[in-house]
């Protein structure tokens, strides 16, 4: 049996012997419940070892924070662990991509464009900032023996709030 899956316009399409059989949701339309149930699992782990934190960070929330970025804003992933920048805007801007779960993010070197989410157990994510990265690269915090600058989500709001519709990315529509 023929089948293909092709996607367009923010929609998985389906397709067996030419004749579209299901419509499907883009897979970023699945991470919301996919973090959720990954929570939850995370619920259960904790309940079953007290005092025993199993937070998903680092790579993880990193690339879950990445592809909901790729989507949301139209972007081109680089491959993982790239060096620099993780994305390219369709105006061809190069675009740092941080997810956090908690309060602050770090930063290793200037972006050209950054573009800080925040990850919800439900699954949900805002955006913190998006804009020039040299607004947040001069307000970083001292650097740290990790090779790292951090800054926390309350200054990253206050900063949004200097960048102009033109600076930041467009989200799909």
């Amino acid at each position: 049996m023929l089948q293909r899956h092709f996607y367009t316009a923010g929609l998985a399409v389906y397709i067996t012997l030419g004749v579209m059989s299901e419509l499907l949701i883009h897979p970023t339309e699945r991470v919301p419940e996919l973090v959720g149930r990954l929570y939850g699992l995370v619920g259960e782990l904790e309940a079953l070892f007290p005092g025993r934190a199993f937070t998903p960070d680092g790579h993880l929330v990193g690339s879950i924070g990445e592809v909901i970025a790729a989507y949301r804003y139209d972007l081109l992933l680089h491959t993982a662990s790239r060096a620099g920048h993780d994305a390219v805007a369709q105006d061809g801007r190069q675009v740092e991509i941080k997810a956090t779960q908690g309060t602050t993010v770090a930063l290793r070197s200037l972006p050209q464009h950054l573009l800080v989410l925040h990850l919800a157990k439900d699954g949900s994510s805002t955006e913190v900032f998006n804009g020039p990265g040299s607004i947040v690269w001069a307000s970083c915090g001292a650097m740290q023996k990790n090779g790292q600058r951090p800054i926390s989500l309350f200054r990253l709001r206050a900063l949004m709030k200097q960048v102009t519709e033109e600076e930041r990315l467009p989200q799909r529509k």
